[in-house]
């Protein structure tokens, strides 16, 4: 089999099983691992897969910029965004991640209700302006473009000095072997340090994330109260992830 031909059908096992395994595929195709693992890294290097131990899984859409997040799946955040919000009890402080997701949850906010909202995020920030009841503590540091966000050791010394009662988690990837992940250990770092001062944490996962994979882990399972996903209940990768026993919170 040609180079071109192992290319398009590591592609089509990738969207059709969810994952390759190197070695499954170096057997089923007669030759050796090395060269399965060769092509998985040219198809990683330009953003088709996600290489993991002993293969690949599908890149999440969502490592993209900020500004091209934005058109991502908007109709399956705002699903996620509305359960999310119900999360949110009148006098309760909630730590708000960045992302798309995040702010569809800041818009979906009731506004009249009266919470106190932590973010490192001006996006979110700025879009609770229109909640009058919300008191918002922008958490400071240097600006990450990429993700709208400050991150560094300012923002993490901040976060120290701050309790929620909810931690609202955004994150690139959700799969049941790899976890949660995202594309930037910076971030991955600022997101567990957020998780720290929160009595809960949950998941805000819109399916397109759903059985994806980034670089960098943000939390192993048992750390996280719940996730919320549009993905239906039939999904492979949400009846795994229940059965493992992840708290499941549909966003229909």
């Amino acid at each position: 089999m040609l180079a071109a031909e192992r290319r398009e059908h590591l592609l089509d096992l990738l969207a059709r099983q969810g994952k390759i395994v190197a070695k499954d595929v170096a057997a089923e195709l007669g030759i050796s691992e090395d060269s399965v693992r060769r092509d998985l890294r040219d198809l990683a290097g330009e953003g088709l897969c996600q290489r993991v131990y002993g293969g690949a899984l599908p890149v999440s859409p969502a490592v993209v910029d900020y500004g091209a997040r934005r058109t991502v799946a908007p109709d399956n955040k705002r699903k996620v965004a509305a359960t999310a919000a119900g999360l949110v009890r009148p006098g309760n402080v909630v730590i708000l991640d960045g992302g798309t997701t995040a702010l569809a949850v800041a818009h979906a906010l009731p506004r009249d209700l009266a919470c106190t909202v932590i973010t490192h995020s001006p996006p979110v920030a700025t879009a609770l302006l229109e909640h009058p009841r919300a008191e918002v503590f922008m958490l400071g540091g240097r600006l990450f473009k990429h993700s709208a966000v400050t991150c560094g050791a300012a923002t993490v010394e901040a976060v120290r000095n701050v309790s929620a009662d909810l931690f609202l988690l955004g994150v690139t990837g959700v799969h049941p072997e790899e976890g949660l992940t995202t594309g930037d250990a910076e971030d991955a770092a600022m997101k567990r340090a957020l998780a720290a001062r929160a009595a809960d944490t949950y998941v805000l996962a819109s399916s397109e994330k759903i059985g994806t994979a980034s670089r960098y882990r943000v939390l192993p399972w048992e750390e996280i109260s719940g996730l919320i996903t549009d993905a239906g209940p039939h999904n492979p990768v949400v009846e795994q992830l229940a059965a493992n026993g992840v708290d499941l919170l549909p966003a229909d």
